[in-house]
C-alpha cells in the first residue's frame, strides 16, 4: 500500500528589508547606472525650458470664444484665466521624458525649476497645437526608450537575470509594453472620467463615495502594474506574458508583495521632501539630485531582486503543496 507523504514545511517569503539592502549594495558597486537619472535631472536643471504657456493661453481663449458663440456663460472662465495660465508659466514640457511605469527616475520632473546656479533657464515656446502634439509624442517615445535602457541596465547589474534582452529587443519590448498600458489606461480612464462626471452632476455625495471605492480597488492593481515589466528584463519574456506573469504572481503573493511596494513608495516619496529642500539656484540641489538618483535606482534594483526571490519562493510553495505519495510499503 501507499501512504501519503508528510507535507514539508513552507519557508517564509522573501524579506522586504533584505531585498532593499541587497539593492543598495548592488548599486553601491555599480554607480555607473546612475548616469541616466543624473543626465535627465541635469537636462531639466541646466537645459532649456520648453514652455507651453502661450499655447495653453491660446487654447483657453478658444474655449471662451466657443462658449460665447454658443451663448454659454463665460464670466467664471474669464475670472479663472490668469490662474489657469499661471499653472503652465513655469512648466517644462521636457519633464514628459519621465515616463511611467517604465522610465528614468528624476527628481526635477515633478518639481518646477526656473533657475540654476548659472542663472535663469532659457525659454523656448511651443508655437502651435500641432507642435505640442508632436512634442508630446516625441518626448513620450524617447522617455519609453530611455526607460527601457535604464531598466535593462539595472536588471543586468543585479545578477538576477535568467535570459536578458539585447539593447534592440529591450527597446522594442519596452515600447510595446508601454503602448499596451497606455491603451488600457485610455480605454478604462475615459469612460471612468465620463461616468464620474455624470455622478458629480447627479449627486456630489455619491461621487465622493464612488471615488473612495475606486481608490480602494486601485490598491489591488498597483502591485501587478509595479511588477508588470520585470519579467521582460529578468526572464526575456515578451510584453504580454510579462504582464500575465505579474498578475499571476500578485494573485498568490498580494499581502507580501504589497508590503514591498508600500515600502518602496514610502522611502522614495519620504526622501523626496529632503532632496527638494535646497533652492533651485543653490549647488546644494546637486546633493539632492545625486541622493535621489542613488536611492531610486537602488529601490529599482531591489524590486528586481525581490521579484526573482518571490517567484523562486512561489515555485517551492507549489512544489511542496503538490499532492504526492511516498514509495509503497510492504
Amino acid at each position: 500500500m501507499q501512504t501519503p507523504r508528510s507535507p514539508q514545511p513552507i519557508p517564509p517569503p522573501p524579506g522586504v528589508i533584505q531585498a532593499i539592502k541587497a539593492g543598495m549594495d548592488v548599486i553601491s558597486s555599480h554607480l555607473s547606472v546612475l548616469l541616466l537619472p543624473l543626465a535627465l535631472d541635469a537636462l531639466l536643471w541646466f537645459g532649456p525650458r520648453l514652455s507651453v504657456r502661450s499655447i495653453m493661453a491660446s487654447i483657453f481663449d478658444q474655449v471662451v470664444t466657443l462658449n460665447i458663440q454658443s451663448n454659454l456663460p463665460v464670466k467664471d472662465l474669464l475670472e479663472n484665466r490668469e490662474e489657469f495660465v499661471e499653472v503652465f508659466t513655469h512648466f517644462n514640457l521636457l519633464a514628459v521624458l519621465r515616463t511611467f511605469p517604465v522610465g528614468v527616475s528624476s527628481l526635477l520632473s515633478g518639481n518646477i525649476t526656473i533657475a540654476n546656479p548659472l542663472g535663469a533657464q532659457s525659454v523656448f515656446e511651443v508655437g502651435s497645437e500641432g507642435s505640442l502634439i508632436g512634442w508630446l509624442f516625441l518626448l513620450t517615445f524617447a522617455g519609453w526608450a530611455l526607460g527601457g535602457l535604464y531598466f535593462n541596465w539595472v536588471s543586468a547589474v543585479t545578477g538576477q537575470r535568467e535570459a536578458g534582452f539585447g539593447f534592440g529587443r529591450a527597446m522594442m519590448q519596452t515600447l510595446f509594453f508601454s503602448a499596451i498600458l497606455t491603451g488600457i489606461l485610455f480605454m478604462i480612464g475615459v469612460p471612468a472620467i465620463f461616468f464620474l462626471g455624470i455622478l458629480g452632476l447627479i449627486n456630489p455625495g455619491i461621487l465622493q463615495v464612488t471615488i473612495f471605492i475606486l481608490v480602494l480597488l486601485s490598491a489591488w492593481i498597483v502591485v501587478p502594474v509595479f511588477f508588470a515589466p520585470h519579467g521582460m528584463y529578468l526572464r526575456g519574456q515578451n510584453a504580454f506574458y510579462s504582464i500575465y506573469a505579474s498578475l499571476r504572481m500578485a494573485r498568490f503573493t498580494l499581502p507580501t508583495s504589497s508590503m514591498f511596494v508600500l515600502a518602496v513608495f514610502v522611502i522614495s516619496q519620504g526622501l523626496n521632501f529632503l532632496w527638494a529642500v535646497p533652492a533651485d539656484d543653490s549647488w546644494m540641489r546637486l546633493v539632492g539630485i545625486v541622493g535621489h538618483a542613488f536611492v531610486t535606482t537602488a529601490l529599482l534594483a531591489a524590486s528586481f531582486i525581490y521579484y526573482r526571490d518571490l517567484n523562486a519562493w512561489l515555485e517551492i510553495v507549489f512544489e511542496r503543496l503538490k499532492p504526492d505519495t511516498a514509495s509503497p510499503q510492504i
